[in-house]
C-alpha cells in the first residue's frame, strides 16, 4: 500500500509525477485554490478586522472543490505522510496553507520545484520544508485586499445604471492606463512637417541635419535595446525635422545650387549583449508580438509544457538560471556552435521584487530533439517551446558585433547626415534576431567629392501615440509595478470580458463602458487608478512576503486611514442629497435590421461570445428583445428555443424555492448550451433579475439537485 501522499494543484501534472515517483506514492490534484472567502459578515466579505488583528471566514469555492476536498481527505486516511508540492510562488504557498488546514495538517511537508523531471522532483522531496507563513500571509492579505476594494467599490459603479459590472485593485488602475491613452489620442492634434533628403551618385541617402553654424547631435546612435513587445519592422530614418514648407524648399534648392563633399567618417564597433532568458512577462510580451498569442493564451500553453515536464515553472519574475542549466547550455553550444561560446556569460539583472529563489522560464533538456518534439505536441505548444529553447540558449551565447558609420557631408552651409550599420558577427542572434537589417554605406573619404544625384522634399505628418497592444500593456503593468506575474494574463482577460476594452486591429481599445467607470472613477476613487498607489499596495505586499510587516496590521491600517474615508466621499458623488444620479446612456453602433416588435432600428451590441462579435438588439423600448446572426439561414433571427411565445411560456415553470437575494420565487428556465437542452433555475422576477445583485442567481441542475456556484445547494 502506497505510504504518501503528494498533491500537486493542476491534474495536468499527476501523471508524469506517478512515473516519476512510482507505486510507492499516491499523486493528487487540487485542482487550484480550494477555498475562498465566504460571504457572511458585513457587506459579504467574509472577514472582519478589529484592534488590528483580522479573522477569516473560508468555504469550499464550489461544488466540485468540495468534492475535491472530500476525495483528498480519504486519500489522506490510507497514507502515512502528506507532502504538499503546491506551485512555487506566493500563490502556491497560499493553496498548500489551505490544504493544511482542510485536511487537519499539523506540521505539513512542503516542496518546492521548478520543473517536472525526476532529479527535481525527488530532490525536491529530499529538502521538504516547512510552510512559510510569511508568503501565506501575503497570500492571506491580497485575498482580503481584493475583496475589500471589489465588494466595496462596486456597488459604486452599479449606481451608474450603465451596465458596469466591477471594480478592482488591479483591473482599475490597468483600465486607466488604457483610458489614459485613448484620451491622449483624441486630443492630439497632427502637425504638419517636412522630411528633406538628397540621394547621391555613390549610393546611399543623407538626410537633413541642420547648418555649419548650429550646434548639430552628430553623435554615434547607442546600440538597441531588446524590445520583446514590439513587433520587428523597417527602422524609418528621417531628417531633422522642418516645420515649414518655404524652408524645406529652400533647402532643396540649397542643396542643388552648390556642390557636396564628405566632411566626416566616423566608425565603431558597438557589441550588443544577448538578451536574459524568459520571466512571465517577457514571455507574455514575445509571444503576443512574435506568435500573435493574448497573455492568457500564453500562460495556458506554458502551463501545459510545465506539466509535460519541457520547461520549468512559467511564473517567474527572476532571470537567474540554474548553473546545471548553463552547463548544460555550454556543452550544447560546444557541440554544435563553438564559435558562439563565451568566455564569461553576460550576467543579467533581476527587479528588485524577484523572487530569486526561482529560475526564468527555460526548456528542461536543452539536447531534447526538435523534430520528435513536434510530432508530440500541438503546434501552439511547439512554436512557443521553440520560442523559449532559443531565448535560453541565445542568454548564453556571445555578443552580436556591429560595426556602425556614420557619415556627414556638407554643400554650402547645410550639412546632410547618413548612418550605417553591418552586423559583423551574429552571436546571440543566431537564435534571437532583435537587431535590424543592415544598412551598408559606401567606402568615403574625408574631403571625397560626392555628385548629387537628387534632393528633395516630403510632407508628413506627426502621429497620435499608438494604443497599447497586448504586449506593450503587460510590459507597462510590469513597469509601473501593476500587479505581479501571475496578475498580468488575468488582468486583461477580465477588461475584455467586462466589456471595458476591446480588441480593435491587434490593439486595446477602451469601450463607451470602460471610458464612463473610468472618468467615474477618477472623480470618486482617484488614488486606486494612480500606478504609483497600486505599486506601493504591491511593494506592501511583498515587503509582508519578506517577513517585513504584519499583514493583519497593513489591511486594518489601509482600511481605516485611507478605504474608510475615500469610500464615503466617493458615495457622496453617487448619491447627491439633491437626488439620485441620472443613469448614463450608452451609446451604441445602430444596425440596418428593424426590431420585429416596434419596427425600431436595432442597437449592435459588442460581444466576444458570438461569431460576428456583436448581436443586436431593441434600445427602443421593447424588453428582451434579441437577435443572433443565424449563419444557416444568413440573417438575424431570435434563438432557437425563444421563436414563439407559447414555446417560451412552456420553458418557464414557478416553483416553490424562494429567490435567495429577494425572497421571490424562482423559475425553472430551459435554454440551449452547445447544442444542448438544459435546465437552471432564476429569480422569476424580470425586474429584480436587472438587479447587480442578482447577477449570481443560477442554480444549476447537477446529479445531486440544484446548486450555485454562488450560494451553493439549494436550500442549504
Amino acid at each position: 500500500m502506497p505510504k504518501r501522499l503528494l498533491i500537486v494543484e493542476s491534474p495536468g501534472k499527476v501523471k508524469k509525477l506517478s512515473q516519476i515517483l512510482g507505486v510507492d506514492w499516491i499523486v493528487r490534484a487540487s485542482c487550484g485554490h480550494i477555498r475562498e472567502l465566504s460571504d457572511k459578515g458585513d457587506d459579504s466579505l467574509g472577514f472582519s478586522m478589529e484592534n488590528g488583528s483580522v479573522r477569516c471566514d473560508y468555504v469550499a469555492r464550489d461544488q466540485r472543490a468540495k468534492e475535491t476536498i472530500g476525495k483528498l481527505k480519504s486519500a489522506a486516511k490510507e497514507v502515512d505522510e502528506v507532502v504538499l508540492a503546491t506551485d512555487p510562488d506566493r500563490e502556491g504557498e497560499t493553496i498548500a496553507w489551505h490544504l493544511a488546514q482542510v485536511l487537519g495538517l499539523k506540521d505539513p511537508k512542503r516542496v518546492v520545484y521548478t520543473e517536472i523531471t525526476a532529479s527535481a522532483v525527488t530532490g525536491a522531496i529530499a529538502k521538504a520544508r516547512k510552510l512559510d507563513f510569511n508568503l501565506v500571509g501575503a497570500g492571506l492579505c491580497r485575498d482580503c485586499l481584493d475583496k475589500l476594494v471589489g465588494y466595496k467599490g462596486s456597488p459604486l459603479v452599479w449606481a451608474l445604471n450603465n451596465g458596469a459590472k466591477s471594480v478592482g485593485r488591479v483591473q482599475s488602475a490597468t483600465l486607466h492606463l488604457i483610458c489614459q491613452r485613448e484620451r491622449e489620442i483624441q486630443t492630439f492634434v497632427p502637425q504638419d512637417y517636412w522630411n528633406v533628403f538628397v540621394d547621391y551618385a555613390e549610393g546611399f541617402r543623407a538626410f537633413y541635419n541642420g547648418t555649419n553654424n548650429s550646434n548639430q547631435n552628430t553623435q554615434q546612435q547607442e546600440a538597441e535595446t531588446n524590445d520583446d513587445a514590439s513587433v520587428n519592422k523597417e527602422q524609418v530614418t528621417e531628417s531633422k525635422r522642418v516645420l515649414e514648407e518655404a524652408l524645406a524648399t529652400s533647402l532643396v534648392q540649397g542643396a542643388r545650387q552648390h556642390p557636396h563633399q564628405v566632411v566626416q567618417v566616423e566608425g565603431k564597433t558597438v557589441y550588443r549583449q544577448p538578451p536574459p532568458p524568459f520571466t512571465t512577462s517577457t514571455l507574455q510580451q514575445a509571444a503576443g508580438s512574435k506568435l500573435r498569442f493574448s497573455p492568457d493564451k500564453t500562460m495556458l500553453l506554458a502551463q501545459k509544457l510545465y506539466e509535460a515536464g519541457l520547461i520549468t515553472y512559467m511564473r517567474t519574475d527572476s532571470v537567474i538560471l540554474s548553473p546545471e542549466f548553463c552547463e548544460s547550455a555550454r556543452r550544447w553550444l560546444e557541440q554544435n556552435d563553438p564559435a558562439n561560446v563565451p568566455q564569461q556569460v553576460a550576467k543579467h539583472r533581476s527587479s528588485k521584487t524577484a523572487q530569486e529563489a526561482h529560475e526564468a522560464i527555460r526548456p528542461t533538456d536543452v539536447f531534447r530533439p526538435s523534430a520528435q518534439l513536434r510530432q508530440e505536441i500541438p503546434d501552439d505548444e511547439f512554436n512557443l517551446y521553440v520560442m523559449i529553447w532559443k531565448r535560453a540558449i541565445a542568454s548564453q551565447c556571445k555578443s552580436a558585433q556591429l560595426r556602425k558609420t556614420q557619415v556627414i557631408t556638407q554643400s554650402g552651409n547645410l550639412l546632410w547626415l547618413a548612418r550605417g550599420q553591418v552586423i559583423e558577427f551574429y552571436g546571440y542572434a543566431r537564435y534571437w534576431n532583435n537587431l535590424s537589417k543592415d544598412s551598408v554605406l559606401p567606402a568615403l573619404q574625408q574631403g571625397q567629392a560626392l555628385t548629387l544625384k537628387n534632393a528633395a522634399h516630403e510632407k508628413k505628418q506627426t502621429q497620435p501615440p499608438p494604443r497599447y497592444s497586448e504586449p506593450k500593456l503587460v510590459q507597462l503593468m510590469e513597469r509601473k509595478g501593476i500587479g505581479r506575474p501571475s496578475t498580468y494574463a488575468p488582468t486583461v482577460a477580465t477588461l475584455k470580458k467586462r466589456d471595458y476594452v476591446q480588441l480593435t486591429k491587434d490593439s486595446l481599445q477602451p469601450t463607451a463602458l470602460g471610458l464612463e467607470v473610468d472618468a467615474f472613477l477618477h472623480k470618486a476613487l482617484p488614488d486606486l487608478l494612480e500606478a504609483e498607489f497600486t505599486a506601493k499596495m504591491e511593494d506592501a505586499l511583498d515587503a509582508i512576503a519578506l517577513g517585513k510587516n504584519s499583514w493583519q496590521q497593513y489591511l486594518t491600517t489601509w482600511n481605516q486611514d485611507y478605504f474608510v474615508p475615500a469610500l464615503s466621499k466617493a458615495k457622496t458623488l453617487v448619491t447627491p442629497s439633491s437626488g439620485s444620479k441620472p443613469a448614463i446612456e450608452r451609446k451604441f453602433e445602430t444596425s440596418r435590421t428593424k426590431c420585429p416588435t416596434c419596427n425600431n432600428l436595432m442597437s449592435k451590441i459588442p460581444s466576444s461570445k458570438v461569431k460576428k462579435k456583436y448581436f443586436l438588439k431593441c434600445t427602443k423600448g421593447c424588453e428582451n428583445v434579441v437577435l443572433f446572426w443565424s449563419d444557416r439561414t444568413k440573417s438575424w433571427s431570435v434563438p432557437q428555443n425563444k421563436q414563439n411565445g407559447e414555446q417560451q411560456q412552456r420553458l418557464v415553470k414557478i416553483t416553490s424555492h424562494s429567490c435567495p437575494v429577494c425572497k421571490q420565487p424562482l423559475e425553472e428556465y430551459s435554454y440551449t448550451k452547445d447544442g444542448q437542452e438544459k435546465m437552471m433555475l432564476r429569480c422569476s422576477n424580470p425586474k429584480s433579475r436587472q438587479d447587480k445583485k442578482h447577477q449570481d442567481v443560477a442554480y444549476f441542475n447537477t446529479a445531486k439537485g440544484w446548486w450555485s456556484p454562488k450560494f451553493g445547494e439549494l436550500g442549504v
